[in-house]
């Protein structure tokens, strides 16, 4: 029986859990297909943010497959062992009373339908946020103590603002759990997002990229993440019934917010199908790894950003990528707002918003100053010649 070595290392400035183990190529499917699981180039492991509840339901995951764990240097560093800015720091353990109340607090998440994923981070901040309080007691915390926390989480784990949303929002679950304590909810404020701009592929880039991809599970994933404008889980949670060829429509099931939605397929995607459902003949999902379980995520990151090297694009490229390419090129060639919204799965038109500002259909109709002054000029000679701006003396214009 292959055994699967877990141990706390410190990557991306969180405490994780590596998973090490001889090679078997079962083995790495199957770790890669438990939701969660990463790659890090720079340990040469792959591994889990961490968390006492990821930690038994992964070694409860591998158990189920028939693996052997050996766990003895997470248990030895229960503590969460991590570096800082200030340098080595560790986080005390919990009080029996405090290790109660969290664990009420994941059935509480848990009871309140969200995702897998969800509890674990929201869990996690709390676990955190109550061991850097080890010593007051749970009826005294309030804002002031979630601020210092918040305060040094910033700066000591390099939080991002998403995260940092992310974390109020643990927060405030947790104020409307635990009433006993001082924490008012509505004085926990979340910081502004940031207004960035999402990457955009053009048409070309978007048919060079499935021009280089020769692999034909790979030109499958690709067309169907653009063509469709999936997220990533919900390609791989794609099962053969949400198919309607005749109507020629894709049944998206429990997508973000436990949403359903339709989406339409397209025409040109259909050989390609045909040809993929005839070489692989999927069984369940439409895309399954070897041992016919899902297909991983982060196998379908590694091989984009190795299709999108051979294609020489520049632009950073994630599968999210193909699904903004997707809605900003329906904007460009007239899909109304309200259908692409549709399309997407978006709850408020706001988000689906942002596309008007990546969109190149009216931004193309917009004459730069500079090029209606030159058009207005004329050579001394008077001739009609175009003036270049390479021709042009500036110190000649007053």
């Amino acid at each position: 029986m292959l055994k699967v070595e877990l141990s706390i290392i410190f990557h991306r400035s969180r405490s994780c859990i590596a998973i090490r183990f001889p090679y078997s190529f079962e083995l790495k499917e199957y770790v890669k297909n438990y939701t969660g699981t990463y790659w890090s180039n720079s340990k040469r492991c792959f591994y889990l943010y961490y968390s006492e509840i990821v930690e038994k339901e992964f070694t409860a995951y591998l158990s189920k497959g028939g693996y052997s764990i050996d766990n003895k240097k997470v248990t030895e560093n229960i503590s969460v062992v991590r570096k800082g800015i200030s340098g080595k720091f560790e986080l005390p353990k919990l009080t029996s009373e405090k290790a109660e109340i969290h664990k009420k607090y994941v059935w509480y998440l848990e009871g309140m339908r969200y995702s897998k994923s969800t509890v674990s981070v929201y869990s996690n901040f709390i676990l955190e946020f109550l061991r850097f309080h080890a010593t007051r007691p749970m009826a005294e915390l309030q804002e002031n103590d979630v601020r210092t926390y918040i305060e040094w989480a910033v700066k000591e784990l390099n939080y991002s603002i998403s995260t940092h949303r992310q974390l109020i929002s643990g927060f405030k679950h947790f104020a409307y759990f635990y009433p006993m304590c001082k924490i008012d909810p509505e004085k926990l404020r979340r910081p502004k997002k940031d207004q960035k701009l999402p990457t955009v592929l053009s048409m070309e880039e978007v048919l060079c990229l499935l021009q280089v991809t020769k692999n034909l599970k790979h030109k499958t994933i690709i067309a169907m993440l653009y063509s469709c404008g999936l997220r990533i889980g919900e390609l791989i949670d794609l099962e053969l019934n949400c198919f309607d060829f005749n109507r020629k429509q894709l049944h998206i099931k429990r997508a973000k917010g436990r949403k359903d939605r339709y989406t339409v397929i397209a025409d040109s995607i259909f050989p390609l199908l045909r040809q993929y459902f005839s070489a692989y003949g999927p069984k369940v999902y439409l895309i399954e790894s070897l041992n016919g379980g899902k297909y991983s995520a982060s196998s379908i990151r590694s091989f984009l950003k190795q299709n999108c090297t051979l294609a020489e694009i520049k632009k950073p490229v994630t599968p999210h990528t193909l699904r903004h390419s997707y809605a900003t090129h329906l904007l460009e060639n007239g899909t109304g707002l309200r259908y692409i919204q549709e399309l997407l799965g978006h709850s408020k038109p706001e988000t689906t918003m942002i596309y008007t500002h990546v969109s190149t259909k009216d931004l193309g109709d917009v004459r730069s100053p500079l090029d209606i002054a030159l058009m207005q000029k004329r050579l001394p000679d008077n001739s009609d010649k175009k003036l270049l701006i390479s021709r042009l003396n500036l110190r000649d214009i007053d």
